[in-house]
């Protein structure tokens, strides 16, 4: 069983893997570690990555992009109507605001989510893997952006689910640059910890967070981001140009989609060429509308002016990140970049100006985020076993919870997680309920999504003692290992409550312990955790009421129900097996192309084999005129009924063809190579005659030979050569539109057979060296005298 780590970004992705030691980043089937997060409809089959890209030109109605931020969003989210303009295939509301993604495909339209696109990615993805490691993939570990919500996590995690992967983990992206960064690293301190810097510009968003690193353990401290990336100085860039040859073509660009991508591509290349290039660089393009060819030109320092606004946004980010990571710039050990937008000069400067330092480029900024994912992948599978390393990762939002039900006060809430608390984790919420009530998760501070609401969940079955009195239901959220919100369990405890006591309680909980953190009353009072004077009299005191309420409570799981995000689970079986069908249809769909293919290559080549070719002089005219003719039926019928015929078809119409001329092939081949074969067999037959010649010289060499074995190899020689001579002289006189009277392995066969003859002759006085002599001392005693000799020597050893 083989693990992944998947860096799933909104330009390309890429894939790493441990093994040998090492994380290695595979390649997929265009030998590219970088697989373009393109999914194009195509037909009657899909095509996805770097092939998707290839043909984008010519069928951008039909090509995805840009889909994973569309990820768990609705239609009318002011995120999505901003990432609808750069998105050229048709998108449309669905009845429940959800998103429809409209192509052709199979003949008719289809209509897909966010969620089956990215899963076709990931099934591509998945097919790369198993492919390079020649092995089964099913564990993988997914980055995915800090700023993610519950909404955008959960659905890529249904994603990954209708792609058939087991998600052993979704990992914060600037996590996973983390453990790449610290998990190679030996020198770290043990005690005080070392802080760096992470910063992530990518294509369209910039992560960046501080760490603090000890000897086999990273702690994330915060994390800040903002959605500008490389593709939006793309965009301020193309759009300089596109003004500019308005007023000096009058040509219109911005309605014009196909040159308005033609535009950002020349743009992305001009951008890449600044990073090297403080000149002047010229923006060429030919033929761009209506045969006009256009040009300009631009500095670096240009680019930067028009682009000032982002390196402003860029700048407050890392600013912000300083004063919720509550480092001062001495306590900043070191600053890391990665992504491909960390290359340009004025993010550089603008990173190194807001920290106080040079960056340091000592990860791959491009495979940071997959190398990480996959050692994270290494450390959780149980398939590996890989050096420990702990890694505590934060929930980047504040999060609260509140609840309704007779009880409790109108609108009680608590904040349960505050921002930038630590995960994976969980907390016991202690409410006193006699009747069946509410739970709403929500997040408490401004997020990139438009519902703060995570989720409803209804605590049931509740009912008051025999008393009428009030019951203890505790409440379990947590933060699983996906960073989710989510309320995991609710427990009922039966018994004799003291109204007085009754009151809203909370706790941490991990794996190991349950910790004590603030108990929460109605009036929102707050009780301080025990002092560390007190810890031993408070564990006592603990211990004490824990057997006690052992005794006196019993406790009963209780039934919930919930609204949140994601797809039900009947749904996500569904759509899993729908994107099996379109894999299926995929396979077979690309075995049929192959065979067309095939068929279409072998016309091709045999037609100009036979006219012309080698194949020419070995053919009868009025032969090669009428398979001519055969060849040019199947090119017609390729291109008329054939074009779209199933699989046998091509099979069949390949077969009668190689059928038909397969022999003449056979033919030319035994023309082509029996002169060789001749003149192998004619240098065997000289290599015996100068053996013959050196013994008839008395050479030491062959002085074991005998009388009859000289005999028996000059015979052999002499048939040999007389066969030789007849079948040389039947070749050189043959019709080369016949068959080749001699084959090449009867010619090989005779040369073979000459050759091991004389040498099985030649070896035989190296085996006589080799048998050992046996003294005449050895040879007269008599065996059972040595076996008593030897008797007598091991009983005097012991």
């Amino acid at each position: 069983m083989s693990v992944i780590g998947i860096d799933f970004g909104n330009d390309s992705c890429f894939v790493a893997t441990v093994k040998n030691g090492g994380v290695e980043t595979l390649d997929n089937d265009y030998s590219l570690r970088a697989t373009p997060s393109f999914v194009a409809f195509a037909g009657r089959k899909r095509i996805i990555g770097a092939a998707a890209k290839n043909q984008y030109g010519s069928n951008r109605e039909n090509t995805v992009i840009g889909f994973k931020r569309l990820l768990g969003r609705k239609f009318d989210d002011p995120h999505v109507q901003h990432e609808l303009k750069m998105i050229p295939t048709k998108i449309e509301v669905r009845s429940d605001n959800d998103i429809n993604i409209c192509v052709h495909y199979l003949g008719q339209t289809h209509f897909f989510t966010p969620e089956q696109v990215t899963a076709m990615l990931l099934t591509k993805l998945k097919e790369t893997s198993s492919q390079a490691l020649e092995a089964q993939v099913s564990d993988c570990v997914i980055a995915c952006p800090i700023y993610f919500t519950n909404a955008e996590r959960q659905a890529l995690l249904d994603a990954a689910k209708i792609a058939g992967l087991n998600v052993l983990r979704l990992l914060n992206e600037t996590t996973a640059i983390a453990l790449s960064y610290g998990f190679y690293k030996q020198a770290l301190p043990s005690d005080n910890p070392r802080n760096v810097i992470f910063v992530d510009c990518g294509d369209s968003s910039l992560q960046v967070c501080a760490c603090a690193f000890t000897k086999g353990k990273l702690k994330m401290l915060a994390s800040n981001w903002d959605q500008v990336g490389g593709r939006d100085f793309n965009v301020a860039m193309a759009d300089y140009f596109a003004k500019e040859f308005k007023q000096r073509y009058k040509i219109e660009i911005e309605n014009n989609s196909r040159q308005w991508l033609r535009l950002l591509g020349e743009v992305d290349k001009m951008k890449k060429q600044m990073s090297t290039n403080n000149t002047n660089l010229p923006l060429d393009i030919e033929c761009f509308i209506d045969d006009i060819d256009v040009s300009s030109s631009m500095h670096r320092y240009q680019m930067e002016i028009l682009c000032d606004s982002l390196l402003r946004r860029a700048e407050d980010t890392l600013n912000r990140l300083l004063i919720e990571s509550k480092l001062s710039l001495k306590e900043i050990h070191s600053v890391e970049i990665v992504g491909g937008s960390t290359r340009i000069p004025a993010i550089k400067e603008l990173i190194e100006r807001v920290f106080g330092l040079t960056v340091c480029t000592t990860l791959n900024q491009d495979e940071a985020v997959s190398r990480g994912a996959a050692l994270q992948c290494a450390l959780m599978s149980p398939a590996l076993r890989v050096r420990k390393f702990e890694t505590t990762d934060i929930q980047n939002y504040a999060v609260e919870v509140t609840w309704t039900g007779e009880g409790s006060c109108i609108g009680s809430s608590v904040e349960i997680f505050p921002a930038f608390h630590e995960a994976p984790t969980s907390r016991l919420l202690t409410l006193s309920r006699k009747e069946p009530f509410t739970l709403t998760l929500r997040y408490s501070q401004s997020i990139p999504y438009p519902d703060p609401i995570i989720g409803h969940w209804t605590i049931k079955e509740i009912k008051p003692n025999n008393r009428g009195e009030y019951k203890d239901i505790k409440v379990k959220v947590k933060i699983n290992q996906h960073g989710l919100v989510v309320i995991t369990g609710a427990t009922l405890s039966h018994k004799n409550d003291d109204p007085e006591r009754r009151s809203t309680s909370l706790q941490y909980t991990s794996t190991e312990q349950e910790k004590l953190s603030t108990i929460e009353d109605f009036n929102g009072r707050k009780n301080p955790k025990p002092s560390q004077a007190n810890t031993s009299t408070n564990k006592q005191t603990n211990k004490e009421m824990d057997n006690e309420s052992k005794r006196s409570s019993k406790h009963m799981d209780l039934p919930i129900e919930f609204q949140t995000h994601g797809i039900c689970q009947k749904e996500l079986k569904n759509l899993r097996l729908f994107e099996e069908r379109m894999s299926a249809n995929d396979a077979s769909e690309t075995k049929r192309i192959d065979a067309k293919n095939a068929l279409e290559e072998y016309v091709y080549e045999m037609r100009s084999k036979l006219l012309g070719g080698h194949l020419d002089q070995h053919i009868f005219p009025i032969e090669r005129d009428n398979i001519c003719t055969e060849l040019n039926d199947v090119e017609n019928w390729l291109y008329e009924d054939g074009v779209d015929t199933d699989y046998d078809a091509y099979v069949d119409k390949l077969y009668l063809l190689k059928e038909r001329i397969n022999p003449i092939n056979a033919r030319a081949n035994d023309y082509e190579l029996c002169p060789l074969a001749f003149d192998e067999l004619e240098r065997s037959i000289s290599f015996a005659r100068t053996v013959m010649a050196d013994f008839k010289k008395g050479l030491d060499k062959y002085a074991h030979f005998t009388e009859a074995e000289s005999i028996n190899i000059s015979d052999k020689i002499d048939k040999t050569q007389k066969w030789f001579d007849r079948n040389k002289a039947r070749f050189v006189e043959a019709a080369r539109t016949s068959d080749c009277p001699v084959n090449v392995t009867q010619i090989r066969y005779e040369a073979d057979r000459l050759i091991s003859y004389v040498n099985s002759a030649i070896n035989r006085s190296k085996l006589n060296r080799n048998i050992p002599k046996i003294s005449s001392a050895t040879a007269n005693t008599d065996p059972s005298e040595t076996g008593q000799r030897q008797l007598q020597q091991h009983n005097k050893r012991f």
